[in-house]
């Protein structure tokens, strides 16, 4: 009988900031279609292995595979290329283009230069981060929670097989949350999600697997 292979596996990952290890041979296996969640105190090492996973940060030690892929030694464009996106990528947004604008150049980059189908496709991916009647207004205008829903239009326009959100209700009122779950429970069963959270309601609510971080070691799954 033959295994599955992880969407994601980190072996022995490892990276520090002079004498602190942030993260201490960490060890992490992610099943296709789960959604995947990381908790830990702050300083656990949770947004440095965010960024060792997306290439943001290059490793001291260890690998990271992506579909059974070792992609340790890849530029954070290339694992972008190969399906991993994350909404710790899209935390400049331009404030000058509207919400329409932003999201058409993550369609156009991943997907379509035929216009009609562009647009069509805006149109859809706004309606269903609620901000369907937002499109015309600029970034800047945007309250923090709705910001938040088009940092997740924006990585699920780019069809990730591998999404990674980096504390997601950070700053949402108790409505913009309950919004926030409804979107993430709505995402495409084929993508993989992992994300990290302080909301525990939120973790319970939707992992189906709770990882553990404390001081840059997994302490259990």
């Amino acid at each position: 009988m033959s295994m599955a292979v992880a969407a994601l596996r980190c072996h022995g990952l490892t990276r520090s900031f002079g004498s602190l290890r942030a993260v201490d041979r960490v060890n992490l296996e992610v099943s296709p279609g789960s959604r995947h969640a990381l908790i830990g105190p702050n300083g656990a090492g949770k947004s440095t292995l965010f960024h060792l996973i997306t290439g943001g940060l290059r490793a001291d030690a260890g690998t990271v595979e992506l579909d059974g892929r070792d992609v340790t030694r890849l530029s954070q464009v290339r694992r972008s290329r190969l399906g991993i996106a994350s909404t710790v990528q899209q935390a400049s947004l331009f404030p000058s283009l509207t919400a329409a604008q932003t999201v058409a150049l993550a369609v156009q980059r991943h997907q379509t230069r035929d216009r009609s189908v562009l647009w069509r496709r805006v149109a859809d991916m706004l309606a269903w981060v609620g901000l369907g009647d937002r499109g015309g207004l600029p970034v800047s205008t945007l309250s923090h929670g709705e910001r938040k829903q088009l940092e997740i239009a924006l990585a699920v326009a780019c069809r990730p097989r591998l999404l990674l959100l980096d504390e997601p209700a950070a700053g949402l009122s108790a409505g913009e949350r309950q919004r926030l779950a409804q979107l993430l429970v709505g995402l495409p069963p084929e993508v993989t999600v992992l994300f990290v959270d302080h909301d525990l309601d939120l973790v319970f609510h939707l992992a189906d697997t709770v990882t553990v971080l404390h001081l840059g070691k997994v302490l259990f799954s």
